[in-house]
C-alpha cells in the first residue's frame, strides 16, 4: 500500500531571521519542475494549520526564489508556518514511462509552530510508489532508481547548504522506508 514519504530536518539556529534564510536556501537548491504548467503557491499559516492561511499566493512558472522569499518576509513569524505547494520532474507511469512534474510540498515551521515531529523544514514528496518498482511493468525498476537517485541528491544538496542539526526521511504511517525499498527490490534481486 502506497504511503507519503518525507524529508525532515532540526536546523541548529532558529530565529526568524534565520528561519528565512535557511528555507531560501532550500528553496534555492531545490529542482523546481521545468516541465509544470503552474507556478508555486505559498501558504502561511498562523499558530496552527487547521486554520485559514493568512497570506496565499500563486506565483508564475520560473519565479525566482528571491521574489518568493521576499513575499514571506512580512508574513514568516517565530508561530507561523509557510507551505510551498510545486512541482519537481520525475519518471511517471501512464502507459509508458515520460517524466513528469510531480507535486510535492515544501514547508518551514516557525520555532514557536507545534509540529508532530519538531521539525523546521520539511518536504513532503507524496507516495513512496514515486520511488520504488511497479511489479510487472517494463523499465519500473531503472526508473524508481533515477526517481530515489533525485531523492538522495536533493537531500545530500540540501545537507551541504543547510545548519542542520538532525534529519530524517520517514514515511506517515511510520513504515521505515529502506526496509520498503529492501522489500521491493528483492524480487529483482538488488541489493
Amino acid at each position: 500500500m502506497p504511503d507519503r514519504l518525507y524529508f525532515s530536518c532540526r536546523l541548529r539556529e532558529t530565529s526568524e531571521p534565520q528561519m528565512l534564510q535557511q528555507f531560501g536556501k532550500l528553496l534555492g537548491a531545490f529542482p523546481f519542475s521545468k516541465l509544470a504548467k503552474r507556478g508555486p503557491v505559498l501558504r502561511i499559516y498562523a499558530i496552527q494549520m487547521v486554520e485559514p492561511p493568512v497570506f496565499e499566493r500563486e506565483f508564475p512558472v520560473e519565479t525566482e526564489v528571491d521574489v518568493i522569499v521576499e513575499s514571506m518576509r512580512e508574513f514568516l513569524h517565530a508561530d507561523c508556518a509557510c507551505e510551498i505547494d510545486t512541482f519537481w520532474d520525475l519518471w511517471q507511469y501512464d502507459g509508458d514511462w515520460k517524466l513528469r512534474p510531480a507535486p510535492l510540498t515544501l514547508a518551514c515551521y516557525g520555532p514557536a509552530f507545534e509540529t508532530e515531529h519538531g521539525d523546521h523544514l520539511r518536504i513532503e514528496f507524496g507516495l513512496d510508489a514515486a520511488f520504488l518498482p511497479i511489479a510487472g511493468v517494463e523499465g519500473s525498476l531503472r526508473m524508481g532508481q533515477s526517481n530515489l537517485r533525485s531523492l538522495l541528491h536533493l537531500v545530500r544538496d540540501l545537507e551541504g547548504v543547510l545548519e542542520i542539526e538532525s534529519r530524517q526521511v520517514w514515511s506517515e504511517s511510520g513504515a521505515n522506508f529502506a526496509e520498503v525499498l529492501r522489500g521491493a527490490l528483492g524480487a529483482y534481486n538488488v541489493n
